[in-house]
């Protein structure tokens, strides 16, 4: 009898539950609606319409008569075609790969030191770390572009009164030497934020492995390839694809240090972009063929971060 009861009420239980649900479904739309307008407004608004123009005609000519011909895969193929963007794209990548190279290694040795020194991070030494990063990418550039000023900056004052060099070096005045300040100046930017995100992991980690290892006679540096880096792995896969993906988008320290010169030798895909679409002749599709394909590239990359360098690690 009253197992009966129980079938004879669990139709109604189910469509009370499924109201639960279908209420709690509506809430949960209605609190997150203001969030879904402004990603629409700000991010996947220009995103489709950045697409949308870069299978049309765009110059200065079309803005003004607000007609926008349709031409498909032409602004691509000028893409390609471009002996600049295989430039630009030859700098982004030479650029992206000793930037965050460097940002990593030199963060995470500094990171180690402090954690096996034992030093105690105060909030004023926190904040000192931080300020560079908080310095904003534009003043970074002119700081920087006043240190490396071939008439008056610091760098050749201080070298030239300890002997180093014979006269004044033009650094932004050569290709190889312009190239290195932008990666310096953006490295120097970059880099405090990846020590305090590796130092707080290696708090993390469990003190009693160490006590484990040594037990077992491991050495330092096995200590530190078989337990501090596999642990330390998905910290460095998001440092990773985060300064990848600020690298892939350089432009600040660029328009400050050198405007894309000597020439065209620190011409940087975002710089591309930039000058392709706001400057003369104002080629917009084009530059919006090379933002998408830029985030094209960036978006494989994070995928490749993801699945091969990220893990997952319990303990």
């Amino acid at each position: 009898m009253a197992v009966g009861s129980v079938r004879k009420k669990s139709p109604s239980l189910v469509k009370r539950l499924l109201r639960i649900e279908s209420s709690q479904n509506r809430l949960a739309l209605t609190m997150n609606f203001p969030t879904i307008v402004f990603f629409f407004i700000i991010l996947a608004y220009p995103i489709f319409f950045a697409g949308y123009l870069s299978f049309h005609k765009v110059s200065v000519r079309e803005l003004r008569s607000g007609e926008y011909p349709f031409i498909g895969w032409d602004n691509f193929v000028r893409l390609f075609s471009d002996d600049v963007f295989w430039l630009s794209a030859k700098n982004t990548i030479l650029f992206v790969s000793i930037s965050v190279a460097l940002g990593v290694l030199i963060a995470l040795a500094i990171a180690l030191i402090i954690n096996e020194s034992r030093i105690r991070l105060s909030k004023v030494t926190k904040l000192l770390i931080l300020i560079p990063w908080a310095v904003p990418p534009v003043a970074n550039g002119l700081l920087w572009a006043f240190i490396f000023n071939t008439h008056f900056g610091y760098l050749n004052r201080v070298l030239f009164q300890l002997g180093f060099i014979e006269e004044y070096v033009n650094w932004l005045g050569h290709s190889d030497t312009a190239f290195m300040a932008v990666i310096i100046a953006y490295v120097w930017r970059t880099t405090p934020f990846n020590i305090l995100l590796y130092h707080a992991a290696l708090q993390g980690i469990p003190g009693h492995l160490y006590e484990a290892a040594e037990l077992d006679g491991t050495t330092g540096l096995k200590k530190f390839w078989y337990i501090t880096l596999p642990l330390l792995r998905p910290i460095i896969a998001v440092t990773l694809i985060l300064r990848t993906t600020f690298a892939f988008m350089i432009f600040d320290e660029i328009f400050a240090i050198t405007q894309g010169g000597p020439g065209n030798d620190t011409w940087v895909a975002a710089w591309y972009t930039y000058k392709t679409s706001f400057q003369p002749p104002f080629n917009i599709g084009v530059g919006a063929a090379s933002a998408y394909v830029l985030a094209l590239v960036i978006g494989v990359i994070a995928i490749f971060y993801v699945k091969y360098v990220y893990r997952r690690v319990e303990y």
